[in-house]
């Protein structure tokens, strides 16, 4: 009986030959070390702090300043409204925020950043930071500059999304 995968099997639909896989172009893998690198840098960081990488999202988010509102976090962080309720929930039983109501509309709930979540994120920042510091140099050269710039343009979105 011929194997199943074979052009002699019942209901074979697939082709003998061998196709290459696309190539990974060179920017997507780079992107995609940075990420790893970025990650083992982070994850112990957090970790040592107490925090989980989607409660890391949320401090990062609350320490830009002002009260957030849960639709806001869960949309930033792309986590779904019950996941992001129960990261909160965390981040405000360890002290690192707070609710508050909302001064304008008092229906509303605002999620700030707490002196203990503050200062979470002046640790894990200094940390990875001067790991950053040592891979790259300590000075601040144009060329640093220019790849904080052209990784904020490649994380912000575009107005001509791909599909």
């Amino acid at each position: 009986m011929p194997e199943p995968s074979s052009p002699q099997a019942p209901g074979f639909r697939g082709s003998t030959e061998t196709v290459p896989a696309p190539r990974v172009p060179g920017l997507v893998e780079l992107l995609d070390r940075v990420e790893r690198a970025v990650a083992a840098a982070l994850v112990p960081a957090t970790s040592a702090q107490g925090v989980s990488r989607d409660g890391w999202r949320v401090l990062l988010m609350l320490a830009r300043g002002g009260g957030r509102s849960m639709g806001e976090i869960a949309t930033h962080t792309a986590l779904p409204a019950p996941t992001a309720t129960r990261v909160v929930d965390r981040l405000v039983s360890d002290g690192h925020a707070y609710r508050q109501h909302d001064p304008v509309d008092r229906r509303r709930v605002l999620v700030h950043l707490a002196a203990g979540g503050r200062e979470v994120v002046e640790r894990v920042c200094g940390s990875i930071e001067r790991r950053v510091g040592t891979a790259l140099g300590a000075r601040r050269t144009p060329e640093r500059v220019q790849l904080a710039q052209l990784l904020e343009d490649l994380a912000s979105p575009s107005d001509a999304e791909l599909p």
